[in-house]
């Protein structure tokens, strides 16, 4: 069994819009595609889900439509709009410097060995 990863503080906006960009998806959906994506090593409360697809799609990051889930449920489905795209390739490269960064500070090998 692996070990869950925590959360780093500011990603799940981010994630959430990638989750999306894959096609459109239901809330619950996210969730699934999240746990998916990370082998299980990721886990989002739907407590923290649910809050943030409502500023995504407050923030024009996203937009919605009702319509019914596989089990025949109404559901809010959720899509990446044009500014969405924007925002996670901004969002993407900034994280992809930022690991680089943090790597190489972890890399780093103390003076005299």
């Amino acid at each position: 069994m692996k070990k869950q990863v925590e959360l780093v503080q500011g990603t799940l906006d981010m994630l959430i819009l990638k989750a999306v960009s894959l096609g459109g998806l239901h809330g619950y959906g996210v969730l699934l595609r999240l746990q998916q994506l990370t082998d299980g090593q990721l886990q989002i409360q739907q407590g923290s889900l649910y809050p943030a697809l409502y500023r995504l799609e407050h923030q024009g990051l996203i937009a919605s439509e009702w319509g019914e889930s596989d089990n025949k449920r109404k559901a809010k489905f959720y899509t990446l709009t044009a500014h969405g795209r924007k925002k996670l390739k901004a969002e993407a490269e900034s994280w992809n410097r930022f690991s680089i960064v943090v790597a190489s500070v972890l890399g780093a090998i103390p003076e005299g060995s």
